[in-house]
C-alpha cells in the first residue's frame, strides 16, 4: 500500500506531527532500503562476479594438453625465422611477446630460435614412454628400463629433464625452448651471449626461466634448463590455478603414471619452479 503524505500539514515546530519522521517510520524506511540493497547485491553483483571467476578457470583438459593447438582459437603457428621447423604453435599473446623480444635481441646481435613450443598430451606421452621403455636413451646414455628396473627410481631419472604427460608447461602454449637443449652450449660463445641477454632482458617481455639450478629455495623439480622460458602473463595464472585445482588424480593414462602420487608430482615438479615465475 502506498501512502500519500500531505506536506502542507507539516508543522516544523511539531516534528511528530509528520508521520514519516516518527521513529517507527524511520525504522521501517531503513529496513526497506536495507532489503532493497541486499536484493541488488545478491541478484546482480553476485552472478556477475561468479561469471568472471568461471571465465578465469582453466579447464583441466587444457592444463593437461588434451587439445589440438592447430585448431584452438587462442593459438597461432610460429613462422620462420622464429622457428627451427614448421608446425609449432604458441598462444597468440605469447607469440606476439616473443616477436617483440626477437626484434630487440636482433639489435644486439642475438638470434633467438624456438626449437620447441606447445606439446600435446600425446606428444609428451610419446617422449615419456620412449624413455620409460628404453627406446630412447636418457641424458646419461642409459636405457631406463634396464638401468632402473625399480619404477619409482626410473621415473625419477626421466623426470630430471622430461615431464610426465599431462604435467608439462609446454602443454599451455606459453613455454619455449631456445636454440639448444644443452646447458653447456649456453656457457660460451654465441650461447653465452644469448643467455646473458635473456637474463637481462627477457622479463621486459614477460618471460621467466622456470628451471633454475636447484638450491635451498628450489630443492625439488627438474634439473636446470637454460633453454626453457615461460610467458608469465598467462603461465603465472595457470600455475596459480594448479595450486588450487590440480592433483595427482588428474595424472593418468601412460606407462608409469602410478608414480605420480609417491613422487608428489604437483608440488615437487609442476610447482617446483623458480620463485620468480609464480
Amino acid at each position: 500500500m502506498i501512502r500519500n503524505y500531505n506536506f502542507s500539514t507539516y508543522d516544523p515546530d511539531n516534528f511528530s506531527s509528520y508521520s514519516l519522521f516518527k521513529p517507527d517510520s524511520i525504522l521501517k524506511v531503513y529496513r526497506i532500503v536495507s532489503v532493497l540493497f541486499l536484493y541488488l547485491f545478491l541478484d546482480v553483483l553476485t552472478p556477475f562476479n561468479t561469471s568472471i571467476l568461471s571465465a578465469q578457470t582453466t579447464p583441466t583438459s587444457f592444463i593437461s594438453g588434451k587439445f589440438d593447438p592447430a585448431i584452438h582459437p587462442d593459438f597461432v603457428e610460429i613462422i620462420k625465422p622464429h622457428a627451427e621447423k614448421v608446425g609449432m604453435y604458441l598462444q597468440k599473446d605469447a607469440y606476439q611477446a616473443f616477436i617483440e623480444m626477437y626484434k630487440e635481441a636482433k639489435k644486439s646481435g642475438v638470434n633467438l630460435k624456438i626449437i620447441s613450443a606447445t606439446r600435446t598430451f600425446e606428444d609428451q606421452k610419446r617422449i615419456w614412454e620412449n624413455k620409460w621403455n628404453g627406446k630412447v636413451n636418457l641424458s646419461n646414455g642409459k636405457k631406463a628400463d634396464q638401468a632402473y628396473p625399480n619404477p619409482k627410481e626410473r621415473a625419477q631419472k626421466i623426470l630430471e629433464y622430461s615431464s610426465m604427460p599431462g604435467t608439462s608447461r609446454h602443454h599451455w602454449g606459453t613455454d619455449i625452448d631456445l636454440n639448444a637443449l644443452n646447458n653447456t652450449w649456453f656457457e660460451s660463445g654465441e650461447g653465452a651471449k644469448l643467455y646473458q641477454w635473456m637474463l637481462i632482458n627477457a622479463s621486459k617481455f614477460g618471460f621467466c626461466r622456470p628451471y633454475t639450478s636447484k638450491d635451498s629455495v628450489r630443492p625439488h623439480g627438474y634439473n636446470e634448463e637454460k633453454w626453457h622460458w615461460s610467458y608469465m602473463p598467462i603461465a603465472g595464472k595457470i600455475t596459480s590455478e594448479i595450486k588450487l585445482n590440480f592433483s595427482e588424480s588428474d595424472i593418468a593414462d601412460f606407462d608409469g603414471c602410478e608414480q605420480a602420487i609417491p613422487l608428489q608430482i604437483v608440488d615437487h615438479y609442476m610447482l617446483g619452479i623458480n620463485q620468480s615465475c609464480f
